[in-house]
């Protein structure tokens, strides 16, 4: 019995390091919002392209792997939520649910609800899980995204490819190797110590 008790303590993502109950669990859901909208205006237009590059895509997959599953999908559907509403914090200070890349947005919440769940098995421990726990979530992104923008656009998987994958495969090499580097690194200097 008392070892289940300690193993219910063991934090199971970063999120779990942090004390608190359900003021925590609001506060982090609220911030986790907050980051993706205010990465999300780091916004680089694509020439030819509806889908600008942001940092959005990074703010929803680390906020999904450090919250865990059930946050993280919560603050990413409180993020797609209120920008529908008219909150100006999707790419370039947009808002509503029209734009080409709202599938996207819907990505974001999906994958960050996979991530988190990745995570909570151990894929935000080491550099190679990390890797692979954002490949599968950016995947999930593009899984709505692309689909939604072929609607959207009334085009073909060729084009769609051409203008809503092709030119951002590089930055999300970037915000993976970022991610990567950070994840593991706050597991190594808050996480618990081996012995306690």
């Amino acid at each position: 019995m008392a070892s289940s008790q300690v193993a219910a303590r063991r934090p199971v993502v970063l999120s779990d390091l942090v004390p608190g109950g359900l003021v925590r669990d609001v506060a982090l859901v609220l911030g986790g919002a907050g980051l993706t909208g205010a990465l999300a205006q780091l916004s680089v237009p694509v020439h030819g392209s509806p889908v600008p590059i942001t940092g959005q895509t990074l703010g929803a997959l680390l906020v999904g792997t450090a919250l865990g599953w059930r946050r993280g999908f919560a603050s990413l559907a409180l993020y797609l939520l209120a920008g529908a509403a008219g909150l100006p914090w999707f790419a370039e200070h947009s808002s509503g649910w029209d734009a080409p890349s709202f599938g996207y947005v819907i990505g974001f919440m999906v994958a960050a609800g996979v991530v988190g769940a990745l995570a909570g098995l151990g894929g935000d421990r080491t550099p190679l899980r990390v890797v692979a726990t954002m490949i599968v979530g950016n995947l999930v992104i593009y899984a709505f995204g692309v689909p939604y923008l072929m609607a959207d656009l009334h085009v073909g998987l060729a084009t769609a490819w051409d203008i809503g994958v092709k030119n951002y495969l590089f930055g999300d090499a970037l915000k993976i190797l970022i991610a990567a580097g950070v994840l593991p690194t706050c597991w190594r200097v808050f996480g618990p110590r081996p012995g306690r």
